[in-house]
Formats: structure tokens, sequence, C-alpha cells
């Protein structure tokens, strides 16, 4: 099933030969979204739709994600800063071309709540990156939606 990436550490978030950066806002509290994101695993199945199941591993030093169409990702979180960071890196996945994946989700306090920033850092061969980079628009507008998604839940969990 699963092939073996090229293992990464934090930098690579600024040297990838492939950075696709994306930014939200939403009304809910930086520690609120950092919460979501990094000890809500299982429940970014219910904001994210892309994703089918989310599952702690390691003790909760790894994750498996399992999107929509059968792609699986295990993952080990490299970074966890409280109200400000969330990073993790792909170690093995069946999705065909990766040779290297890193995942940064920036947290942000504004005026009026949170903004959001994504990274998707990767290291993929020339067919795969034109692919990727034609494909730009469709991870905005899953990236967007989850984070409306996002927002619409933490106010009902506020709301409670």
């Amino acid at each position: 099933m699963a092939r073996r990436l090229r293992p990464l550490e934090l930098d690579f978030v600024q040297s990838a030969p492939l950075r696709l950066v994306f930014s939200a806002e939403l009304s809910a509290s930086p520690q609120d979204v950092y919460e979501a994101l990094a000890e809500d695993v299982p429940g970014w199945a219910s904001w994210f739709t892309a994703v089918s199941s989310a599952t702690p591993t390691q003790g909760g030093a790894g994750r498996e994600i399992r999107l929509k169409g059968g792609v699986v990702f295990l993952e080990t979180i490299l970074a966890t800063d409280p109200g400000e960071r969330y990073a993790y890196r792909v170690d093995e996945t069946n999705a065909p071309g990766l040779r290297a994946l890193l995942e940064e989700w920036r947290i942000t306090p504004t005026a009026n709540g949170t903004r959001v920033q994504w990274t998707f850092a990767a290291d993929v061969p020339a067919p795969l990156l034109v692919v990727l980079k034609l494909g730009r628009p469709g991870l905005a507008t899953s990236f967007r939606g989850a984070v409306r998604n996002l927002g619409r839940r933490l106010a009902r969990s506020a709301a409670q």
C-alpha cells in the first residue's frame, strides 16, 4: 500500500520546490482554531470535506489521514505551538508521485477572530508539479470551504 517519503524537517516549508499557500479568516479565537487542528484530530472529518477519517497515532505524535477517494497519509507531527502553528510531514502514502510533503497551519489573531494560513509544501516530479499548480484553484476552494465549515462548527460549540 504505502510508499515511504523522504523525511523532512520544518525548514522544508520555506525551501520546498512546490509551495502552495492559502489563507482565510474566521471569527473563532486562535486557541479554539488550534484545538480543532491539533487536539481534535478525529474532528477533521466533520469540517474538512476531503477527509473521510482522521486518527491520532503514535500516542498523539502522528496521524493517519484518509481522504475521500482512497488516499491515505501516515504523518508525523513536527510542530504544536498552541494558538500559533500546527505542522506535520507525510511519512508514508499510497498517493503516486510524492517524494516529500509537509503541511503547516499558521494561526494569527485578527480584530475579528483568526487568520488561518495553510502551506502545502511538496517535492514532486515535474509532471505532477504541473498538475498540482493547475489544481491550485481546486485546493484553494477546498481550503476555504474547510475553514468556513470549521468556523461554523466552532460557532455552534461556543453557543452551547
